[in-house]
This record gives C-alpha cells, sequence and structure tokens, in this order.
C-alpha cells in the first residue's frame, strides 16, 4: 500500500493466444516490456498486446495489430485496472461485478500503438499514464532507387510471412482475404511463393473474395488477377444477399462509429462469415491491411483536413494519426490505423480466426517511413498515387519472376457488389454516430 490509494487489482482479460509473436514467447515478450526499455520492447516482433505488472508500476505495448484498452474501476478496497482488446470484455467484467454504474464506453481507453504505457498504480486522482515510443522509423534512409526500395520492401514482408508460416506449422490451411488488389494480390504471390518452396504444393492456401449477388467489381478483378498470374486454383468466391451486409452487427463487433471503418467492418465480417460456414474448422486468416497506410496510397482529395505536404511531413500519420500530443488524439480510440485496423481484427477475432496482417508488422512500417516520398514524388499527387504500384510490382518481380497485375486503388466496401446496384451502405455519417449510440452506449 502506498498513501493507502494504491489500486489493489490488475485484472489481464487479454487472451495471450490473441498474439502473434514470430520471435519470441509471451513470457519472453513480457519480459522486455517489464524491462521498461523500449529498445527491448521493439525487438518483439509480430503483432500483439501485452501488460506486465511490477509492483505498483503497470506497462501495457501494442502494435498495431491487436488493440489494447484499459479502464481503472473504483472500490472502497481501492481502484482495480482493468484490461481487455475490447470494449465490451471489460463492461462484462465490470456488470460482474457489481460496477456497471461507473461504465461508459467513453470512460475506456485505448493504449496508442507503437508506444511503452506507463501507470503508477496511485489512484484518487487517477494517475496520468507515461507514454515512450518504442518505433521510431528514420525518414528519408533509403536512396531513391525503386528495385532498391522494392526488393527492401517485400523483402521485409516476406521475413513476416516467412516467421508466421513456421509458426502456424506445416499442415494447417490458410485463407487470404483477396480482392486482387495490390495488397492482397502481394500477398497471394508472395505466400504461393513461399509454400511451394517449402512444401512443395500451395495447396492448403485459398484466396477468398466476397461478392454481394454474385457480383461486384472485386469479384471480376480477384479473376482477372489470378488469370494472368495463373493461380486460379486457388481462388474461391464467397456470395453473400446484401442483407448480409449488417451495420449494425459490424458497428458491435467494432465498437467505434467511424462510417468508412464501420463499412469494412461490415464486409469484413460478411466474408469470415461465410468462410467459417465453409470451413467450420480454420483458424489462420491473413489479410493486406496497412499497406494503404505505408505506401500513402490513400485519395488526399478525399479528406479536406489533409494535404500531400501535411501526410509526406507528418511521420506515421496515416498509422498513428496526429499523434498523442495532439489535440485530435482519441484517448478512447487512439487515432489513424491504430484505431481503424480493429475493421479487420475484430470480425476475424469474433469468428474464431487468428487474423495476420504483415503489412501492419512494425518491422514493415520501419522499411516503408524510410523510402523518400517527397525526393520521389516533388509533392505531386498522381506520382504518390503510382508509387504503391511500382515498389510492389517490382518487389513482387524481383522475388517471384511474376509480374503483377496493378489495379487503381478502390476501398474494399466499394468493390463487392455490381456497379449500379442499391447503396449498400447509409453515405451520412449521423447515421452510424446514432447506430453507435443505440447499440453500445
Amino acid at each position: 500500500m502506498v498513501h493507502g490509494t494504491v489500486i489493489e487489482r490488475l485484472v489481464d482479460l487479454l487472451d495471450p493466444a490473441g498474439n502473434v509473436l514470430l520471435n519470441m514467447t509471451h513470457a519472453e515478450a513480457l519480459d522486455r516490456l517489464g524491462s521498461g526499455d523500449p529498445t527491448a520492447v521493439r525487438g518483439i516482433h509480430g503483432q500483439f498486446a501485452l501488460v506486465h505488472r511490477d509492483g505498483i508500476r503497470i506497462r501495457l505495448a501494442r502494435s498495431i495489430g491487436r488493440p489494447l484498452r484499459f479502464f481503472i474501476a473504483k472500490q472502497a478496497a481501492g481502484p482495480v485496472l482493468v484490461v481487455a482488446d475490447r470494449i465490451d470484455t471489460i463492461a462484462r467484467w465490470l456488470v460482474e461485478h457489481g460496477l456497471a454504474d461507473q461504465f461508459h464506453p467513453s470512460y475506456t481507453r485505448m493504449v496508442p500503438a507503437h508506444h511503452v504505457m506507463e501507470l503508477a498504480l496511485v489512484g484518487c486522482p487517477d494517475p496520468s499514464p507515461v507514454c515512450t515510443r518504442f518505433l521510431t522509423p528514420s525518414r528519408n534512409a533509403w536512396g531513391t532507387d525503386l528495385d532498391v526500395i522494392a526488393r527492401r520492401y517485400v523483402a521485409a514482408l516476406e521475413a513476416g510471412l516467412c516467421a508466421w508460416l513456421a509458426r502456424i506449422g506445416p499442415e494447417e490451411p490458410i485463407g487470404l482475404l483477396f480482392s486482387g488488389g495490390i495488397d492482397s494480390g502481394g500477398l497471394l504471390l508472395l505466400i504461393q511463393q513461399l509454400l511451394v518452396e517449402r512444401q512443395g504444393s500451395a495447396a492448403r492456401l485459398k484466396a477468398f473474395t466476397l461478392s454481394v449477388a454474385d457480383g461486384g467489381a472485386d469479384l471480376e478483378q480477384a479473376r482477372r488477377f489470378c488469370a494472368a498470374t495463373g493461380l486460379d486454383f486457388l481462388h474461391e468466391p464467397v456470395e453473400v444477399a446484401p442483407e448480409d451486409l449488417d451495420i449494425d452487427a459490424a458497428i458491435r463487433v467494432l465498437e467505434d462509429y467511424k462510417p468508412l471503418d464501420v463499412q469494412a467492418c461490415a464486409a469484413t465480417l460478411a466474408l469470415c462469415r461465410g468462410i467459417r460456414r465453409r470451413y467450420p474448422q480454420w483458424r489462420h486468416l491473413v489479410d493486406g491491411d496497412g499497406g494503404d497506410e505505408n505506401l500513402k496510397a490513400y485519395p488526399i482529395e478525399d479528406n479536406p483536413e489533409l494535404t500531400i505536404r501535411s501526410v509526406l511531413n507528418n511521420p506515421l500519420l496515416y498509422h498513428e494519426g496526429w499523434g498523442i500530443a495532439a489535440i485530435k488524439h482519441s484517448l478512447t480510440y487512439s487515432g489513424g490505423q491504430s484505431r481503424g485496423h480493429v475493421r479487420s481484427y475484430a470480425p476475424a477475432a469474433t469468428l474464431g480466426f487468428q487474423g495476420f496482417s504483415p503489412y501492419a508488422l512494425p518491422d514493415v512500417i520501419e522499411v516503408a517511413e524510410g523510402i523518400p516520398f517527397i525526393a520521389l514524388t516533388d509533392w505531386d499527387h498522381a506520382r504518390l498515387y503510382a508509387l504503391k504500384g511500382e515498389i510492389m510490382g517490382r518487389g513482387i518481380r524481383a522475388r517471384t519472376g511474376v509480374s503483377m497485375p496493378v489495379f487503381p486503388k478502390r476501398r474494399f466496401q466499394h468493390g463487392v457488389a455490381a456497379a449500379g446496384s442499391a447503396p449498400l451502405f447509409p453515405s451520412d455519417p449521423v447515421v452510424y454516430r446514432r447506430r453507435y449510440a443505440a447499440l453500445i452506449g
């Protein structure tokens, strides 16, 4: 006890099996976090959410690939720190222990990705956490030779995939969420190559494409990609009805209200449900979430708050938002892909899959942030948007010998239905906020 107000309990509701640790055990990762040394935490490869207690000192850290939330509840005996990957998991624990009257979703806090958050467990008043970066990429670390950059970036992806394949074993089936776009297309070619080199066959890999009412630009694109690369035998469309894209279900799973994330979550949830119905025992899914953030491929014109200068001058802007020191930073959700990645993580986890996004690995992000974007684009939008296809196309061709088809960018939720069909999602952001308030609180 310290001054009679030390937090009496740490309730850790995280499932260690939800981590994808590629180079060490869970215990070893916790020891690194417990050291308090950001360099030691940077040595943890994979996607993870970790919490370590040393007396009154709590340290928490996560990569983008897994959310990590906490809530401080008050009891007569002392405060309680509750940690979980979901808001509703925290809420259920509070209900079960008679503390529901203290809860509101906005009172939860998200640990920002790529930081070690440290709390001294002294309540009254609640402690203010200290955040220290463990991922600090060097900007402009590479020259402007696109072939060199491409090989370096794809090599980082390959290293993550190799470690992941070794971890899941040689027999387990692998599902790839596949649109035929640059990110999922690159993964299809890389994973196929690695499986053939290791086992002589890629038969345990399937590329799943969501199709609403047997239509959609993604389905056509995916078929064209597979035909051009000779991988038709790995492709499997998953057909759903329009009503299967349920925004209420997506909001419950996502625990958020941002329209594009809700829409993407609804599409991912429908795809994961379709895969689960066909393959009840499958465990592992891989997806391309994070590729757009790494190579800064979002259309800047769609966001009135952004300019090409803000995107290229602010490190990790698409990954972390404006940063934990900015007034725009949300304590409840964190920022950027650090917030939005739940659109991929949560649908898979909810349906019993373990998802894996190699583009969201710190090692891959670090390589991407070293690209000299300004020198390569000279602040030109078109050159920036073309850069992703150049880098991935060159890197995949150098590694596999295959010329990868490169199609224009399209958001996942926009390619799942036929052009001209009825809109699948409401366009008004207020609708999503109201549904969130009704469903989550």
